[in-house]
C-alpha cells in the first residue's frame, strides 16, 4: 500500500492525457532536421504576421494549435455519423517544428517559408502549414512548382486579389492573385467570400475573368457544396488554404479581420471532404488564427480540428483508391 491509500500497479498503462508533455500537433512525433525527413505528412508552422493589417498575433496561431490540438491526441478515430473509424495506423505524420522567421524582414522570412516547403516536398511528404497570416500562402504556393498544374480552394471571407499594397506584392491581401499569376496554378473556387469590404469591385472583376468560382456562405447553402464545385475537375491535384475568418466570427473570434456570416465548422468539414473526393490533395495551409483574441482558445480548438479531419478524409480516399 503506498501511502497515498492505493497499492501499487506498476504495470499500469500511462496516460497521455491532454495536458501533459511536449505539445507538437496532436502529440505527433517531432522531425525538425528536414534531412531526416520520412512522413507522409509534415506539419510546418510559419509564425509571420508581418503584413497583418489590422490585428497582430497571428504569429502565435502555430503555438495556439498545436496547445489545442493535444485534446484531439486522446480517445478513438470512430465518426458515429458516418460510422467510420478513421484507421491512421501505417502513416507517417509529423510536426517539422517553424520556418525561421527574421523579425521585420518578411522577404527573408517568405524566402525562408519557400525553402522549407519545397525541402519537404521533395522528400515525398504532403506539407501542412500553420499560419501565420495569409501572406504566407504566397511563398507555399511558389514552392507547389514541381507539382505542375495544380488546382485550388479557397476558404475565407475576403477575396485576397489586391494588385499590391503600396507596392508590396506579396502581402495577406493579394495570395489568391499571385496564384492566379503561376503558371502551374489551374482553376480556382473561393469560397466563403462575402460583406462590404472584402475586395473592390475591380479585384472581383480580374478573378472572374480569370475564371474563378466566387461563392459566399449563404450562397453555398441555398445550392449545396457539391453544386458550389462542380466547375473543379476530378482526379486532379489540389491545394486548399483555409484562413479562419472563413468560419463566423461567433465561432471563430480568435482571427486577424473576424466577419460575420460566415461558415459554420460542419460546413467547413463538409467542404474538405467534398474536396478530398475530388483529387489529390497535394497540401493545405490553415491561417490567420489569432489566440490573442480569443482567451478561450476555442479558435485554435476548431482549427485543429479541421486539420485533424482533413487529414482523416485525405488518408480515407487514399485508403479507399488503393484497395480498388
Amino acid at each position: 500500500m503506498s501511502k497515498y491509500g492505493k497499492k501499487p500497479d506498476y504495470n499500469r498503462v500511462k496516460l497521455d492525457m491532454p495536458f501533459t508533455g511536449i505539445t507538437s500537433f496532436r502529440k505527433y512525433p517531432i522531425c525538425t532536421n528536414l534531412e531526416e525527413l520520412d512522413a507522409d505528412f509534415a506539419i510546418i508552422g510559419v509564425p509571420n504576421d508581418m503584413t497583418t493589417a489590422w490585428r497582430s498575433g497571428a504569429r502565435m496561431g502555430p503555438r495556439s494549435i498545436r496547445e489545442q490540438s493535444s485534446l484531439y491526441a486522446f480517445g478513438s478515430g470512430y465518426d458515429h455519423e458516418r460510422d467510420i473509424v478513421y484507421n491512421n495506423d501505417g502513416w507517417k505524420i509529423v510536426d517539422c517544428g517553424d520556418v525561421s522567421i527574421i523579425n521585420g524582414d518578411v522577404e527573408q522570412s517568405h524566402e525562408n517559408t519557400e525553402e522549407v516547403i519545397r525541402k519537404i516536398i521533395s522528400k515525398g511528404a504532403i506539407p501542412i502549414v500553420l499560419g501565420g497570416d495569409h501572406s504566407i500562402t504566397n511563398p507555399v504556393a511558389f514552392a507547389l512548382e514541381s507539382e505542375e498544374k495544380v488546382n485550388v480552394v479557397q476558404i475565407d471571407a475576403h477575396l485576397d486579389w489586391l494588385k499590391d499594397a503600396s507596392g508590396q506584392l506579396f502581402t495577406l491581401s493579394n495570395p489568391m492573385r499571385r496564384m492566379s499569376e503561376m503558371k502551374h496554378i489551374n482553376k480556382m473556387a473561393q469560397l466563403g467570400i462575402r460583406g462590404v469590404g472584402s475586395s473592390q469591385k475591380e479585384d472581383f472583376d480580374d478573378a472572374r475573368a480569370y475564371g474563378s468560382t466566387i461563392l459566399s456562405p449563404k450562397q453555398i447553402r441555398k445550392i449545396g457544396i457539391e453544386e458550389a464545385l462542380k466547375d473543379m475537375p476530378y482526379g486532379e491535384k489540389y491545394y486548399v488554404t483555409i484562413d479562419i475568418d472563413g468560419l463566423d466570427a461567433s465561432v471563430a473570434p480568435g482571427a486577424g479581420s473576424p466577419s460575420p456570416g460566415g461558415f459554420f465548422y460542419d460546413e467547413v468539414s463538409e467542404i474538405l471532404e467534398v474536396v478530398a473526393k475530388k483529387g489529390q490533395v497535394i497540401g493545405f495551409d490553415l491561417v490567420e488564427v489569432n489566440p490573442l483574441y480569443d482567451p478561450t482558445g476555442v479558435t485554435s480548438q476548431i482549427a485543429a480540428r479541421l486539420i485533424i479531419d482533413f487529414i482523416n478524409f485525405i488518408i480515407r480516399e487514399k485508403q479507399l483508391n488503393s484497395a480498388k
